[in-house]
């Protein structure tokens, strides 16, 4: 005699997992059918290895076009995972049921136009409840065993024969679950265990004729798919992250699932641990008052046992104190989760994610170190171990794989030894490494053909130079001879100086510091020395006729060449960059006129005096207020040291301000706080005591003696008269000072 059950479960239900467990061991099946994609079945084995940790995702993809794929997670609670396990144990064989991958993932569309209605949220509000989550704990979660199996298969076939519009993908779905049912029978299996999706019970209760079946599936669209198991987290569990089948509180319903006895005592226990670890004191005594606070909940609201919401609610009042962030802490934490799934070393994979499995464990960066969240990595490359592992991480973000991002307040540039990096591993990085496949088999020859043929796609100058720095970076010495014909090419065509301005600082850079990461540095120096000559000659033309956003743009273009050729240390480019600044230094915009002023001092290439001399004529009455202002900002931008160490300049600054309208003011206050605004407030305060003692006039600020001072003033008086005497100067009567 021949003995199918069927178990319609909950994807991911802690409730379902533990009876279907209940269930299977009961029945004592000789096969287990699971829905799935049946082009796993010679994958499920691996479930088994000790190496295989939940949650993991079946992944699908068609070779050659991997931004065609589809996943199925599976989480330790969930039940098609523990009928897995179960046939393993037992030694029973199991297969997956489900419509192959090759046409799931070649049929138009995700699903139909107008969705079915969640059966679990049509049988909670039938039952009253305005939550499907909290109706799902107390009918099933909460009464465990195989007997909710028959009630909830009626109940979903009452949902069914409601249902107006059948959808036309649950049909052919379905016929190849029963054809597959046939075929098990076929096989001569007398004792048949089937999971799968509640509302698909119905539609195997019975068999009809193969026939129907047959129509339904024939000529249906087919792709090659080929499936393999990729690492999982509980965020990518929930609804939220956009899975179909998503749930709310994966890391509660694994805590319900394995906890055992006093899952709500555990629980609480639990976030008050989260709360310790972050110097937020929850003492036992806290602990057992939000216990009893969550059973008082559950009974005043008639449940059973309480729920993720009282529990919430308990911890909240009790262990947070009412504070939001706390309670959104523990959400974090334990509600969702922060679990990353690992799959085994023998798991199939394509011949690049096998490289990067291999450099991983070679470097001791392995993903699940990493976890889902951030793990920070602070690198010396000065350490051959910490400069393969910066060359890793860059050649996998040039491939598109954003396992690492680069920390830049931690490391301000590449001209350091250090390196800071942040890891977080996510479940679509291998969709990107399988996307990332068609450029090569290793991660190098990848990332090398990837970086040659973006040189090729690139037209931008400046994105090319970028290119060259990023192949700098991930140590591509063979790419960066090809992309670094594409940037002499480009430039050698490029009319539009700014562009080459923009560009400039990338490949110089990249020049000044290739020999930390043994890239021979001279190639990129000639074209970086081609490019300093080309803007020096047109840089004349490109500061006239500006508008403000322009003007301003132009400033930092400046700024940051100008910073480029210091780097460089090519005293001949060097030279003529400050030339070309000498020349166009009173004939451009006043922002642009009081930078390159200000420069051209940093440099030497004006003293104090001359420098003097222009501010008070640029400072003058005789100049419009919002020139004037305009000059000011592009002189003091960045730093106001020099006010302080410069009496003179400070005096000039004053005296133009104090001979400023009312009017007029208003006109350059938003430059002046712009400016001012950018000093650090140390400078600040000082620029204000120094300001404190000038009178408007221009004149050097006076230096009053302090107040517990006990100068002598007819000793002073008499070195005051000689010092005046040998100055040719007036002394003033009666003064010492």
């Amino acid at each position: 005699m021949i003995l199918i059950e069927r178990y319609g479960i909950r994807h991911h239900g802690p409730g379902s997992a533990r009876s279907v467990r209940e269930a299977l061991a009961e029945l004592g099946p000789d096969v287990v059918l699971i829905e799935g994609p049946p082009e796993a079945d010679d994958l499920v084995g691996l479930a088994g290895d000790p190496e295989m940790a939940p949650p993991v995702a079946l992944l699908g993809y068609v070779p050659g076009e991997p931004k065609t794929a589809a996943f199925w997670p599976f989480a330790v609670f969930s039940p098609e995972w523990q009928a897995i396990t179960y046939a393993l144990g037992a030694g029973v064989p199991v297969r997956f049921c489900d419509l192959p991958a090759a046409h799931q993932m070649a049929m138009p569309g995700r699903g139909r136009e107008r969705p079915r209605t969640d059966p679990v949220s049509e049988l909670a509000t039938a039952a009253g409840y305005d939550d499907p989550e909290r109706w799902w704990e107390d009918v099933v979660e909460h009464v465990p065993g195989p007997a909710v199996f028959g009630a909830l298969a009626e109940a979903i076939g009452v949902l069914r024969a409601e249902d107006p519009e059948p959808d036309p993908r649950d049909a052919v779905r379905e016929a190849y679950m029963r054809k597959v049912l046939r075929r098990t029978v076929k096989d001569g299996y007398q004792r048949i265990a089937v999971v799968c999706g509640a509302w698909h019970v119905p539609a195997l209760r019975d068999l009809p004729p193969a026939a129907a079946d047959d129509r339904l599936l024939r000529g249906l669209p087919k792709v090659k798919a080929t499936l393999t198991w990729v690492p999982w987290t509980y965020g990518r569990l929930t609804y939220t992250s956009g899975y179909g089948a998503g749930i709310r509180s994966p890391g509660w319903y694994d805590h319900l699932f394995s906890a055992g006895g006093q899952p709500v005592e555990r629980w609480l226990a639990k976030a008050a641990a989260v709360l310790r670890d972050e110097g937020i004191p929850a003492s036992s005594a806290h602990v057992i008052e939000s216990v009893r606070l969550a059973e008082a909940l559950a009974a005043l609201r008639g449940r059973p046992l309480p729920g993720l919401e009282e529990v919430t609610e308990a911890a909240r009042a009790v262990l947070c104190e009412g504070s939001d962030p706390l309670t959104k802490l523990i959400q974090r934490r334990l509600v969702v989760g922060e679990r990353l799934g690992t799959v085994p070393a023998a798991t199939p994979m394509v011949p690049l994610r096998r490289d990067l499995h291999d450099q991983q464990r070679r470097l001791r960066l392995r993903q699940e170190v990493s976890g889902p969240q951030p793990r920070d990595y602070d690198l010396d490359l000065r350490k051959p171990n910490d400069l393969a592992r910066s060359h890793l991480l860059h050649r996998l973000t040039l491939l598109g794989v954003r396992w690492g991002t680069p920390q830049q307040g931690r490391t301000r540039n590449i001209g350091t030894f250090r390196e800071s990096w942040q890891l977080t591993w996510r479940p679509e990085l291998d969709l990107a490494l399988i996307e990332a496949s068609m450029w090569g088999s290793t991660v190098v020859a990848a990332a090398a053909q990837r970086a040659r043929s973006s040189a090729a796609e690139v037209t931008a100058l400046e994105e090319l130079t970028a290119l060259v720095e990023r192949c700098l970076l991930a140590g591509l010495g063979d790419a960066l001879t090809d992309v670094l014909a594409a940037v002499r090419d480009r430039a050698a065509l490029e009319g539009d100086v700014t562009h080459l301005m923009t560009a400039l600082p990338a490949l110089v850079r990249a020049a000044r510091y290739g020999d930390v990461r043994g890239t021979d540095p001279g190639r990129l120096g000639g074209v970086a020395v081609e490019m300093i000559t080309r803007i020096c000659a047109g840089l004349p033309a490109a500061v006239t006729s500006l508008d403000e956003t322009a003007e301003r743009a132009m400033r930092d273009r400046i700024d940051a060449v100008h910073s480029a050729t210091g780097l460089l240390a090519d005293p001949p480019s060097r030279a003529r960059w400050l030339d070309t600044l000498e020349r166009v230094a009173t004939r451009c915009p006043p922002l642009i006129s009081g930078r390159l002023t200000r420069l051209l001092l940093d440099a030497g290439r004006l003293t104090a005096g001359d420098v003097a001399v222009r501010m008070s004529r640029e400072l003058s009455l005789a100049v419009p207020a919002a020139a004037a202002a305009g000059w000011a900002e592009g002189f003091l931008a960045g730093s106001g040291l020099l006010l302080l160490h410069d009496d003179k300049l400070l005096s000039l600054a004053d005296g133009w301000l104090a001979g400023l309208s009312t009017d007029a003011f208003a006109v350059v206050l938003p430059a002046l706080r712009r400016t001012f605004g950018e000093f650090a407030p140390p400078e600040r305060r000082a620029i204000g005591d120094r300001a404190a003692r000038l009178d408007g006039t221009g004149r050097p600020p006076v230096m009053a003696a302090s107040a517990d001072d006990d100068l002598d003033e007819d000793r002073a008086a008499v070195a005051v008269r000689a010092v005046t005497a040998i100055l040719g100067l007036r002394a003033t009567p009666g003064r010492a000072s």
